[in-house]
């Protein structure tokens, strides 16, 4: 081979490196690009599942304000046959007490007519707690009375049913009795409770879930 095919041959070859080196640098450039772009689109793509749920996968009946911020427990018969008592606990520890839908009072004729809070030494309606620190609040067993609901025949006395401090109680149902009727669960709650952790986890123990309340209620 001539010295001057030899050059030749190698300045081809000499020129081919850059402009391999120059392809596989622009590769380089555009896989981070691309990368970054499909992880943009997998983020876009979770996020619009959690913002635009799948629609077979939504309840047919959403969720109430109740069900999405308590989780409920119940205290079937306490004390006395049919006096049944709900408790729901937010997460902050509070617990909402109040009559349940199978409570004896809602079956009475002529419905519930009056709630009074003055059982017991003292008048429930009169405690008033201050601050942060619960001030005045009074630290109950969970078999103290809240309450008499009467009706035309008959009263019931409503519990506690956990172990703590009486935060509030429903003044309102002194005047509007009918809240229980009508939202019994809701504005027709009884009083807010405020237990300690250990005491909260003996008294669960003793309660059930919704689950079980229904399939107790049903089999009954």
């Amino acid at each position: 081979m001539s010295d001057v095919m030899v050059d030749h041959t190698q300045k081809l070859e000499e020129t081919a490196v850059p402009n391999n080196l120059e392809q596989q640098d622009k590769q380089d450039e555009e896989q981070p690009q691309q990368s970054v772009q499909e992880n943009a689109e997998y983020e876009d793509e979770e996020l619009h599942k959690h913002l635009v749920p799948d629609i077979i996968q939504l309840p047919l009946i959403p969720p109430s304000a109740v069900e999405f911020n308590f989780a409920s427990y119940f205290a079937p018969d306490f004390m006395k046959p049919g006096n049944d008592q709900y408790v729901y606990r937010h997460a902050n520890g509070l617990c909402v007490v109040g009559l349940a839908s199978t409570h004896l009072a809602f079956k009475d004729k002529g419905g519930i007519t009056a709630v009074d809070f003055n059982v017991g030494k003292s008048d429930r309606s009169g405690m008033k707690v201050t601050g942060k620190r619960k001030k005045n609040a009074q630290h109950f067993e969970s078999n103290t009375a809240l309450c008499k609901v009467c009706t035309n025949g008959d009263s019931y006395i409503v519990r506690c049913c956990v172990k703590g401090s009486l935060l509030e109680v429903n003044e309102r149902l002194i005047k509007q009795p009918e809240l229980l009727h009508s939202s019994a669960d809701r504005e027709g709650y009884i009083a807010i409770i405020m237990p300690k952790p250990a005491d909260w986890l003996k008294v669960k123990a003793s309660l059930l879930s919704l689950e079980e309340f229904k399939k107790l209620r049903v089999l009954c």
